[in-house]
């Protein structure tokens, strides 16, 4: 049963931060307070900052949102912050949330228990500059083949990420990534329909949503494109047979539990011509602006954003502190 939050409950939302995805989560953040008081809950907005936590000890609310982008949101360590100040937050706990973050030991997680994700390497830059940059650049082609994506281990929204169609262009998408993250994850590009599917659990489970269908104009569904209006198409849901569509959810809801997570999540595929999905990444604070997926899927299966997000507060807070 969900729990739902009573009138003289009071909800936090954290958004912002210092991370290079800050304004998309403040965006996120003061969609999730309108939605929130929309359903009758006292919420309020704040910044991950040097005054959160005397501002947790004087007045600590009933539940955290946790709607920080980047690694203050997602790489576990805000969370583990909330679990020393005794307060409870919607999502996953530190741990898992580290798991989910870095991609390579994700799709380590996922591999092993032969959910489909493309083949890859993770490389730091210091390996790329001690083993000689030519040589492992080369090494990679011959091994991964090309196409191949370029991206940061840890970081979201697309930044630092580019497609490598040409041997050639692989050294500079290196350099760009490295801009944002120390290691660089390099795997086989898959072409195909790109796919979101959120999941949710409100007490009974996690549920599949229905997918979103992603449309970049350029082609890749990179920081401009996620976040700029008319450079992107969503189809919500998703403009898949019966079947495709099924095996879409069934394998985003195995990453969600394989990753050992709970409440909400987002999971990124790519569909194949041949109809087959590869789970690409798996978000633990999935964006909440008006061009964001779940906000979309939610819309798509029906339900109301704000009674949402109060079933997971509330749930969040009977569920109480780690």
């Amino acid at each position: 049963m969900i729990q739902s939050m009573g009138t003289d409950h009071h909800v936090l939302v954290l958004a912002g931060g210092l991370s290079y995805e800050r304004d998309v989560s403040l965006r996120s953040g003061r969609r999730v307070v309108d939605a929130l008081r929309g359903a009758g809950v006292d919420t309020d907005l704040r910044d991950a900052d040097a005054t959160l936590l005397p501002h947790l000890a004087a007045d600590p609310p009933d539940a955290v949102v946790i709607a920080l982008h980047g690694a203050t949101g997602e790489d576990g360590s805000l969370r583990g912050v909330l679990d020393l100040c005794g307060v409870p937050y919607v999502g996953c706990d530190a741990q898992t949330s580290r798991l989910a973050w870095d991609k390579p030991s994700a799709k380590s997680v996922l591999r092993s228990l032969d959910i489909p994700t493309p083949d890859w390497v993770a490389l730091p830059h210091d390996r790329f500059s001690e083993l000689g940059a030519v040589a492992v650049l080369d090494r990679i082609v011959s091994r991964l083949g090309l196409p191949l994506m370029v991206k940061p281990a840890q970081g979201g929204s697309g930044l630092g990420a580019s497609v490598v169609r040409d041997a050639a262009a692989l050294p500079a998408a290196m350099v760009s990534c490295f801009a944002y993250d120390s290691t660089a994850l390099v795997e086989r590009y898959v072409a195909g329909t790109d796919i979101a599917v959120s999941i949710v659990d409100l007490g009974s489970g996690p549920q599949a949503l229905p997918p979103v269908e992603i449309v970049p104009v350029n082609g890749v569904y990179d920081y401009a494109a996620r976040y700029t209006a008319g450079l992107t198409t969503w189809h919500a849901p998703a403009r898949l047979p019966a079947d495709v569509s099924e095996a879409v959810s069934s394998v985003a809801l195995a990453a969600h539990r394989a990753l050992g997570l709970r409440d909400l999540s987002r999971v990124d595929l790519i569909v194949d011509p041949s109809g087959a999905p590869h789970v690409l990444e798996v978000n633990v604070s999935p964006g909440m602006t008006e061009t964001s997926l779940l906000p979309l899927a939610v819309q798509a299966g029906g339900l109301d954003f704000g009674k949402l997000l109060a079933g997971l507060v509330g749930q969040a807070a009977g569920r109480g502190a780690a």
